[in-house]
């Protein structure tokens, strides 16, 4: 095996480690993302398994527009508000204080419930 395949197996290794961990799953939207098979395919799929476990918060963070409305994770609170891209924003800045914030509230409302 190459150093190049070590490498990507260890790092999906470690992503899936990390996922079954969270509390909080941030899927960063992007045409990129629906694109890559790891991402789209395995890393949203167990996500959304962990989100209906209620194990994890699922948010998809829309940063680039792209045909996203139609994926598995569509019926979750998407970020920034409306689930406007943050690229399409205007004032891009105040996309990601709405993020922040919803990201806030969400770990806000898990740390009450423990």
């Amino acid at each position: 095996m190459t150093e190049r395949l070590k490498l990507a197996r260890t790092g999906r290794e470690k992503i899936s480690a990390n996922l079954e961990k969270a509390e909080i799953i941030l899927l960063l939207i992007s045409i990129d993302f629906i694109n890559s098979p790891y991402c789209y395919d395995t890393e949203a799929d167990r996500a959304l398994e962990l989100h209906q476990k209620q194990s994890a918060r699922v948010i998809p963070i829309i940063l680039r527009n792209c045909l996203w409305q139609s994926a598995a994770f569509a019926k979750l609170q998407a970020l920034p508000k409306d689930g406007k891209a943050v690229t399409a924003c205007t004032d891009q800045d105040e996309a990601f204080v709405n993020i922040a914030e919803g990201v806030k509230t969400v770990a806000e409302e898990l740390q009450a419930n423990k």
